[in-house]
């Protein structure tokens, strides 16, 4: 299976974000294992980064934890084609509207988010992490 694994997700398990973190550290573990084939969209990244950065305080170090989701998630570009399509998608939240369309580009088999009402009229199965792990087993 290959899942697109939606920001909030990666946040939770390395702020282990109460009470979302075991779900979190589980996909992780998952990623770690081969079970499925996890990927972020490059976009997130910089999200990643500046959430991240934000508790660390540290350039270095938050640049180490990248380097280590780097190895444990492909990532996926954002082509101009997905905002094109984004604009016109009707999902209401334009930027999970963007990431929608990369995972469709890209023939994800799913999203993973906790933010389902944010997907409800995507083209592709979504996933809450509870509904992702069960479906990993």
């Amino acid at each position: 299976m290959r899942a697109l694994i939606d920001t909030c997700i990666v946040i939770d398990a390395l702020q282990s974000r109460e009470p979302f973190f075991k779900e979190a550290q589980e996909i992780f573990l998952g990623a770690a294992n081969k079970q499925f084939e996890g990927f972020l969209t490059a976009k997130s990244v910089t999200d990643i980064y500046y959430l991240t950065h934000r508790c660390t305080h540290s350039d270095k170090e938050t640049r180490q934890i990248l380097n280590k989701l780097f190895c444990l998630f492909g990532l996926l570009d954002t082509a101009g084609m997905d905002c094109r399509k984004a604009v016109s998608s009707n999902l209401s939240d334009f930027e999970d509207a963007v990431m929608a369309e990369s995972a469709i580009r890209e023939e994800m088999d799913c999203i993973v988010t906790r933010n389902l009402g944010d997907y409800k009229k995507a083209a592709l199965t979504v996933y809450s992490p509870e509904e992702f792990l069960l479906n990993m087993k």
